[in-house]
């Protein structure tokens, strides 16, 4: 028997990166899989995979900027596998050319953000748990970001976009938790999904790497083994919490590296 055995997931933003990961480790450990993406190719090439693999798992198309698209998602899962028991909203947008300081940003970006950010999370939510209450309870996971921690000079929006997920799971698991559902959160940091190592210049990289406490960066499946957890029953008395997994980047004064770095030179 798998951790997931016999149970239903959908997932939102699952074609690649940590979404995927998450999916291929769930379907591993025996969960039907729906897989939703904008890139709907994408997600019924990666469904694909996982079911000649031995795995369930079926792509389709999500636009989670779109009310009745969400709605659809849920319904086809349901439909397609009778229950639901799993939500792993993972959407999640940023554009650092629009998405700046408070005084410059584009108030339209703005906007988007709160919308395929945040707002689907609460939709995803909404249209799920009537069909989790059915089940006799069910796992919500929300990738939030450690950018809903900290502030930054610049993407304004997705940090406060973060920030609220981080606090609507709480809100989710306080209403819904009688219900048997429980409401989780991933908190990310650098992550060197498909699109990190193609966007991210190697001096980029370093600077992060510079400031975290272990000696590498996060891989995707770092944070689908983290889902994996929250999803299964291994966690069935958490909830309403936001695990951070960001390699030590975040706990620490951020003077520590340079100040090591000046102990070092100095000989002391």
């Amino acid at each position: 028997m798998g951790r997931m055995e016999g149970k239903v997931v959908l997932v939102t933003g699952g074609a690649s990166g940590i979404g995927l990961s998450a999916s291929m480790l769930m379907a591993k450990e025996g969960a039907k899989v729906v897989i939703s993406d904008f890139n709907e190719e994408g997600a019924k090439a990666e469904a694909k995979k996982i079911t000649e693999s031995g795995g369930d798992a079926k792509g389709i198309f999500l636009d989670a900027g779109d009310e009745d698209s969400i709605r659809e998602a849920v319904e086809y899962t349901v439909k397609e596998f009778g229950k639901l028991h799993v939500l792993f909203n993972n959407v999640g947008v940023t554009n650092l050319k629009k998405d700046l300081d408070v005084v410059n940003m584009d108030l339209e970006e703005w906007d988007r953000l709160m919308d395929v950010n945040l707002k689907s999370v609460l939709l995803g939510t909404r249209f799920t748990i009537p069909h989790m209450v059915e089940a006799g309870g069910g796992s919500i996971i929300n990738t939030a970001s450690m950018a809903a921690f900290a502030g930054d000079a610049t993407r304004s929006a997705y940090g406060a976009s973060k920030a609220g997920v981080v606090n609507l799971t709480r809100y989710i698991a306080a209403q819904y938790g009688k219900d048997k559902i429980r409401c989780n959160a991933v908190a990310p940091g650098l992550i060197l999904t498909p699109a990190a190592r193609n966007n991210m210049p190697q001096q980029v990289l370093d600077i992060f790497g510079k400031f975290n406490a272990l000696p590498y960066h996060g891989e995707a499946d770092d944070i689908g083994y983290t889902v994996l957890f929250l999803a299964s029953d291994e966690s069935k008395f958490i909830t309403g919490q936001t695990i951070q997994v960001e390699g030590g980047h975040y706990m620490a004064n951020p003077s520590i590296a340079d100040f090591q770095a000046f102990m070092d030179q100095s000989g002391q």
